[in-house]
Parts: structure tokens; C-alpha cells; sequence
């Protein structure tokens, strides 16, 4: 499994596995130990093998549902009030994301070009940063800090276009978002791959990101984007990934006529002052472009409900 999954550091590495077979290799002490085939001695000095699991697939005595502990929502919604403790360092109430503004984004820099594997652990690590899943900004704090600088093959170390410094990527993406500055992310193959975890989206959107351009994308991460009002996008040519320098500030033609199948362009905007055009493809379809349009999925619902 993913390194660093349990304890966010990555010189530990995890194994999945049944608990069936990890009770057989305790007894064994040796993860090389095959229940199936391999024997073990007992008290007296005799060999024996494990044998088999066993179990019933389904309940012998039928289902029980047990308890209906269900409790159905409030038919006037205006009246409840969640109270969440100002002070809290793990729940924070969620504020819609602003919709689009209907205009083409232009000039956006580059937050990150990230060079290799990109999963969803890499996006929003996990271990540590657990505690903090129901507090957005806390724990947008480990944005892509596990992912390869194209740059510099550094992690966690981007460069500020405002300031010329290196930081860490939360905090450059603070900085932009601060000053009213959107910005995107450059990807390579199959960006987003792992599990389907929410944060690696929400994140990115959270602290300023527009779009996430990439060579592919990982199907269930390329959707949870959408789902955030962002902009999954794949070069039209895998190699134009190259053309890209991480200096380069970027705007994405084409989302005023935004239409399923048809590309959108992706400007570069050199520092010698070259422009240079990119095609980029999506998947969105009508209903997802409407969430685009609204800012996420759930504020085009919350429209849709308001109607």
C-alpha cells in the first residue's frame, strides 16, 4: 500500500492483507510464511498445517435489521442551527465556493508542475492530517506537499511568483489566494490515481486552484474536480506537457462557449514574451458544466432546491 499511509512517514511501508492470513503469519513470525503450503511445529514437537477458513456466506438465521436509528431531516431547514465551536481545530462549517464569473481566466500562474506519480495521497496526504477531515482549511495545509516539483525534484518547495521565494506549496497558494490571484496545476499520467479521497479536490479548490491540467487522469479523482466547480483538463498531446515552464502564466480560452466535446486552449504566456497555444480536452457534459457554472455540484443542487 501507500507509504507513509499510517503514520505520514515515508520510510514506513504497509502491507493489505486478510486478517486470516496476518493471524497465520504471527503465529509463523514470518511474513514469507505460506498457510496454504508451508508447515509449522506445535507444542510437542510435531508439524502441522493450518487449515482453511470457513464461514457461512450468508447469516444462517435470516437478516435483522436491528434498530432504525435514521433521523430524518428538518422540514424547514432554515430552522436548524449547527453550532460548531469557533475555537475548533477539527470542525469547521463549509461556506459555498463563489461561482464562475463568466469570463475566460487569464494569466493565472502555475502553482505546481508536478513531475511523476501523482496520487490522491500525494494531493492530501493522510495519517496525521485524519483528525483534521472536518476542518477544510486545517487540513488544505498538507495540499500536494508529497508531490514532485518538475522544477526543482523537490517536494513541499514552490516558488512564489510574487515574492521570488520557495515556500511550501499550502502556503504559496495562501499568497495567491490572498491577493485575489486563481492559479492551476500541471500534472503527468494518471494524476489522481488511489483513493477516491474528497480532500485531494476540495483542497485545491479551497485555497484558489481553477484548473488541473494533466497527460490523464485517474476517473474518480477527474469527477470529485468537477464535483468541486474545478477544471480537469488533458493535453490534446500528452508531449505538449513539456512545452510548459513552471514560470509560465497560463489562461484557458474557450469558457465562454463552454460545450461538451468541444477542446478549450490553453495560452502560455512566456516570460520572453511568447505566446504559445495548447489544446486541452475535458469530459464535462451539460449537467457537469452546470455545476462549473455554479461553482460546485452542490451549489447548483442548493439552486435547484431554491427554485
Amino acid at each position: 500500500n501507500f507509504t507513509g499511509r499510517n503514520d505520514a512517514n515515508p520510510a514506513t511501508h504497509a502491507f493489505v492483507t486478510s486478517p486470516d492470513v496476518v493471524t497465520a503469519m504471527v503465529f509463523a513470525g514470518n511474513l514469507k510464511f505460506n498457510p496454504m503450503t508451508d508447515t509449522l511445529t506445535d507444542s510437542t514437537g510435531k508439524p502441522f498445517k493450518f487449515e482453511a477458513p470457513t464461514g457461512d456466506e450468508l447469516p444462517p438465521r435470516g437478516y435483522d435489521p436491528g434498530e432504525n436509528l435514521y433521523q430524518a431531516p428538518a422540514k424547514e431547514l432554515h430552522t436548524v442551527d449547527v453550532k460548531i465551536d469557533p475555537k475548533s481545530h477539527r470542525l469547521q462549517a463549509l461556506t459555498p465556493f463563489p461561482k464562475w464569473d463568466g469570463k475566460d481566466p487569464e494569466n493565472l500562474p502555475i502553482l505546481i508542475k508536478v513531475k511523476g506519480k501523482c496520487t490522491t495521497d500525494h494531493i492530501s496526504m493522510a495519517g496525521p492530517w485524519l483528525k483534521y477531515r472536518g476542518h477544510l482549511d486545517n487540513i488544505s495545509n498538507n495540499m500536494l506537499i508529497g508531490a514532485v516539483n518538475a522544477e526543482n525534484d523537490s517536494v513541499n518547495k514552490v516558488k512564489n511568483i510574487l515574492t521570488g521565494d520557495y515556500d511550501a506549496v499550502p502556503n504559496v497558494a495562501r499568497d495567491y489566494k490572498s491577493k485575489g490571484l486563481s492559479w492551476i496545476v500541471v500534472g503527468d499520467e494518471n494524476y489522481g490515481e488511489g483513493s477516491s479521497r474528497e480532500h485531494a479536490a476540495l483542497e485545491v479548490r479551497h485555497l484558489g486552484g481553477i484548473a488541473v491540467v494533466v497527460k490523464s487522469f485517474a476517473r474518480i479523482h477527474e469527477t470529485n474536480l468537477k464535483k468541486q466547480g474545478l477544471l480537469p483538463l488533458t493535453f490534446a498531446n500528452p508531449e505538449d506537457y513539456n512545452k510548459i515552464d513552471p514560470s509560465d502564466k497560463v489562461s484557458i480560452i474557450g469558457l465562454t462557449t463552454f460545450t461538451p466535446g468541444k477542446p478549450l486552449t490553453l495560452r502560455l504566456h512566456k516570460s520572453s514574451g511568447e505566446k504559445v497555444d495548447i489544446p486541452v480536452n475535458h469530459t464535462f457534459n451539460e449537467n457537469q458544466i452546470s455545476w462549473f457554472k455554479a461553482g460546485s455540484a452542490i451549489n447548483k443542487i442548493a439552486e435547484e432546491h431554491a427554485q
